[in-house]
């Protein structure tokens, strides 16, 4: 150290002398080098570790809100049509939401929020946005009772809407679609044919679809054919349907 302060040519010897103490130099170093690497990438891997959790929370969040917008959508799209077919009935309109589907076995019935204080009378029809739902058979103040078209209880008349041959269209529980009864094998009856109201009766107003042909039967041991129809308005998954006024007899 005494030499390196006078001498100014212990330099150059100092700095050759460094050389091979540089190795153990590293050598010491190395464990706390070490250390604080491994510090680093526990902190990094324990914060990649909560971002990825608050990350999937997220996407969860945002897949139910995404699910919960569709579902909006779609409902209103249905609404949307609801209320343009509102415009095409003749008379006041009203539309009620669905509370309960009645659970017991062969009976096709549901509840609605609306009653008496709305103006809802029994045997009123009720309609969706693709055809007859059924009609009001029970009336609170505040809900009301109804019997879709494919309960067993259930009887509407119908006209082929191509040729204009008239029947009556009886609920099915067993297999949830109508059946025309009494129609002999030759009428002129094809899958595919569109049934709507006739207007007969008191109950339901004319030209609304009621169903399609979707198999018939004319087996030669039976008086009459089997024809079952597809109902046109969507009874299992219908949330909003239209009430209608309407009293032929007034």
């Amino acid at each position: 150290m005494v030499m390196e302060k006078r001498l100014d040519q212990f330099v150059s010897i100092r700095a050759a002398l460094s050389l091979p103490v540089a190795p153990l130099q590293y050598l010491v170093s190395w464990p706390t080098d070490f250390v604080d690497d491994l510090k680093d990438a526990i902190s990094t891997h324990d914060k990649l570790v909560r971002e990825n959790l608050q990350l999937k929370t997220e996407q969860l969040l945002l897949r139910s809100q995404l699910q919960r917008l569709i579902a909006i959508e779609s409902e209103n799209n249905y609404l949307k049509a609801l209320l343009q077919s509102s415009h095409q009935v003749k008379g006041k309109t009203l539309i009620a939401e669905l509370l309960a589907v009645d659970s017991e076995p062969f009976v096709n019935q549901v509840t609605i929020d609306k009653g008496w204080r709305d103006s809802v009378y029994v045997g009123q029809p009720v309609l969706d946005a693709n055809g007859v739902m059924g009609q009001v058979i029970q009336v609170g103040p505040i809900t009301s009772r109804i019997l879709l078209v494919n309960d067993p209880h259930s009887g509407i008349a119908v006209q082929n809407a191509r040729n204009g041959m008239r029947a009556v269209a009886v609920g099915d529980s067993y297999s949830g679609k109508l059946r025309l009864a009494y129609v002999p094998k030759t009428a002129d009856i094809h899958i595919g044919d569109l049934f709507i109201t006739s207007g007969l009766g008191d109950h339901y107003p004319e030209g609304y679809p009621v169903g399609k042909i979707s198999s018939v039967v004319k087996d030669p041991a039976q008086q009459f054919a089997t024809i079952y129809l597809q109902p046109s308005a969507h009874l299992d998954s219908s949330r909003q349907v239209l009430l209608i006024w309407y009293q032929r007899n007034a």
